[in-house]
């Protein structure tokens, strides 16, 4: 039975490898499992989010050597420079998973045992290509000019001729393949799928899961002078992250309540480790699988590749800094489509930003929170939604607009989520120059007034809503100057908002008391250097 079954819902972001801090990639992926989670609690499902961070293998080890450190001691600066960002970021997670955690290890040699009972855990021979920053051995075609690797084309692939502990993944290519096609879904977006099942119909390869020489992980458990691969250990972080506090660390306590994973949410650099090795690890062990693997694209700035080398790396604790955590959260979810490739670009950031948050929805509350004051005594028109019209367009529209934003979010489509809601702010501001209010208030026409008004404060609440998945903190702005004592940073109060109520157009009370009216979000002035 799936999380969903049980009224649950369970995603994952990737366990963030410490070697390095955390970047713009990491974030992007982040933001998007917040506003799932956001969203899936709107809809009044019970909601698991989990994140963290991978902490082992021969990256971390020589980081620390070469930094004269004690490898856990980088770990934990690492791993709270992560879960530092994620506050900045106002991303809620429910499990902070650390491979480090010695109830992980637990975990780890649980699982390892089943496995081997299964017989898919052999000792071989290993002789190829290794690339340490993959952590992963590669195939010489792959490689570039001198045995560089595509992924890090300033790392050289090491030889490794070397004894190792084997998964038999070729056992299971006919399980995945059947997974694969009665389970369309399983991989997303399409574009992923294919690259999945091209990988796997060329035939399944076993996989090294253990490394010698190497101290930073955790032992082979009949075995210690091996320790386990990063791969093999860091997946089952998932596992170990639905422990209860007080549960005896056992595979059987972990997958009690929340397992399955409904979602895992990946960059799409690591979907073969997620799509195929972890099926077929999950598989070996006879436990259920995923429901979904969604491998998002990568982020460019101003069109090219993100590298330290040529140092155009982005900090997203600069952005959130100089432009709020909303913003960011917004530019990145609004303007890329999730499962593509996308763009940074600081000139465009500032426009979209600025034309979206400051001009359409802040300038539209606010001129018209200040109408409602001089018009209406501060308070929701008294005006029943149901008396409106065809003439008034905006509750048309706006009727709708509930169901397709929830089609989008389903179907982690944030932009069209954002650019539907939009939309509607935009035919607002037209509805007001259309109609406007001040001359109907001259010519005395006061019931057709506070219609209109209803109108636009009513989709501008609605609006509000829907995108408080991705900006939280300007929609709890919105609502408390519509006079909502609502929080949508206050996780508990979700269920006071829910979604088949708030996603409706029409919900807003006659007479409600209205708040300050105050700018929401201030325009950007683009830095001149």
């Amino acid at each position: 039975m799936s999380c969903s079954d049980r009224h649950r819902f369970a995603l994952t972001t990737p366990l963030y490898y410490v070697n390095a801090r955390p970047h713009i990639g990491s974030a992007y992926t982040t933001i998007a499992a917040d506003a799932l989670a956001r969203y899936q609690r709107l809809k009044g499902l019970e909601v698991l989010s989990i994140t963290g961070t991978d902490e082992h293998g021969q990256k971390i080890q020589r980081t620390a050597e070469e930094q004269n450190r004690d490898p856990q001691e980088l770990c934990n600066e690492i791993s709270g420079e992560f879960n530092a960002l994620w506050q900045k970021l106002n991303i809620h997670y429910d499990r902070y998973s650390r491979t480090t955690d010695p109830r992980h290890a637990a975990i780890v040699k649980d699982f390892f045992a089943r496995v081997w009972d299964k017989g898919d855990i052999y000792l071989g021979q290993q002789k190829g290509w290794y690339c340490v920053a993959c952590e992963e051995f590669k195939e010489e075609r792959d490689l570039l000019d001198d045995r560089h690797c595509p992924m890090h084309p300033n790392k050289q692939a090491e030889w490794r001729d070397e004894a190792n502990y084997f998964f038999r993944l070729s056992n299971y290519q006919t399980q995945l393949e059947t997974l694969f096609e009665q389970n369309p879904d399983f991989i997303q977006p399409a574009s992923r799928r294919n690259e999945v099942v091209n990988f796997v119909q060329q035939g399944l390869q076993d996989f090294s899961i253990s490394r010698v020489q190497l101290d930073w992980g955790i032992p082979v458990p009949n075995d210690p002078t091996h320790t386990l691969y990063v791969w093999f250990d860091a997946l089952l972080g998932y596992v170990t992250a639905l422990l209860e506090p007080d549960d005896e660390p056992t595979l059987d306590n972990a997958l009690r309540h929340w397992w399955p994973i409904d979602l895992h949410l990946i960059g799409k650099d690591i979907l073969r480790f997620h799509a195929v090795y972890w099926p077929a690890m999950l598989m070996s062990a006879d436990l259920p699988l995923p429901g979904r693997v969604f491998g998002h694209g990568f982020l460019t700035k101003d069109g090219t590749k993100i590298s330290k080398t040529i140092g155009n790396t982005i900090d997203p604790n600069d952005l959130i800094d100089r432009f709020s955590a909303d913003a960011v959260r917004y530019y990145f979810l609004k303007e890329i489509e999730f499962g593509r490739d996308g763009d940074y670009n600081e000139e465009r950031f500032i426009n979209i930003v600025n034309a979206d948050l400051a001009n359409d929805l802040g300038n539209l509350l606010n001129r018209t929170l200040k109408m409602v004051n001089k018009y209406c005594g501060s308070c929701v028109p008294d005006v029943n939604p149901a008396d409106l019209d065809a003439s008034f367009t905006l509750k048309t529209t706006g009727e709708t607009l509930g169901d397709r934003v929830d089609r989008a979010y389903q179907a982690l489509e944030f932009h069209t989520a954002c650019n539907s809601t939009l939309a509607l702010i935009r035919d607002c501001n037209k509805f007001i120059d259309d109609r406007a209010p001040w001359t109907l208030f001259k010519q005395g026409e006061q019931v057709e007034l506070e219609r209109v008004l209803y109108t636009i404060l009513e989709s501008a609440r609605l609006a509000a809503y829907l995108l408080s998945p991705i900006i939280p903190t300007l929609s709890t702005a919105i609502y408390t100057q519509i006079g909502f004592e609502i929080d949508f940073d206050q996780l508990e109060t979700l269920k006071l908002l829910a979604f088949d109520q708030h996603s409706h157009w029409g919900c807003l009370q006659a007479n409600q008391k209205l708040g300050k009216a105050e700018p929401i979000f201030r325009r950007i002035e683009i830095r001149v250097d």
